[in-house]
């Protein structure tokens, strides 16, 4: 019930409920106290008001004992409903919904594809296109690291499906605004 009062009214309607509102991804940077409990509140708060996080990334900032947040959430419109709650959240310092702006994001992944010898040149190749890096190699498996767009990071990992994708993990978007 605290947590109510803290994000507002429960579950946004228009948003949650809507099947003729299409829901389009929506980037949201944050400056958050480096606190426990900050994670859950500010997810929670957007759990309550009927937004899906598709993409969260957390990490240390410029400020001492503030942490930077980027996350990715589906909204109709936009997510100024979402954005107006959580700066009521006292550990929330700065928070906007940067989507309509110019920025810059990124996204890290791992790979581990299974492939021996035989498969290694084309897998090398693969990754020589995309910039990548073998980070590690074993008798019949590699790491994949790959740093870039979300859509470029896509592609290859349809690309190594015909490999065995064997893991992956993702980082989520990490932006930033560009010439700010």
């Amino acid at each position: 019930m605290g947590l109510d009062k803290a994000c507002g009214v429960r579950n946004n309607a228009r948003v949650a409920n809507s099947s003729s509102t299409k829901l389009l991804p929506h980037t949201v940077v944050a400056l958050v106290k480096d606190r426990p409990g900050v994670l859950q509140r500010v997810a929670t708060c957007c759990g309550e008001k009927g937004f899906n996080i598709r993409s969260l990334a957390v990490g240390s900032s410029e400020q001492a004992g503030m942490s930077r947040m980027t996350f990715v959430v589906d909204a109709s419109t936009d997510a100024e409903v979402m954005v107006a709650e959580l700066k009521k959240l006292e550990d929330v310092s700065e928070i906007s919904d940067i989507s309509s702006q110019e920025f810059v994001s990124r996204e890290l992944a791992l790979v581990r594809v299974q492939g021996g010898k035989e498969a290694r040149k084309r897998l090398l190749d693969i990754v020589d296109i995309f910039h990548a890096k073998i980070v590690d190699v074993a008798p019949d498996s590699m790491i994949i690291e790959v740093t870039g767009h979300e859509n470029t990071i896509d592609s290859l990992v349809r690309l190594l499906k015909d490999y065995d994708v064997v893991e992956l993990v993702r980082t989520g978007r990490v932006s930033m605004l560009r010439g700010a």
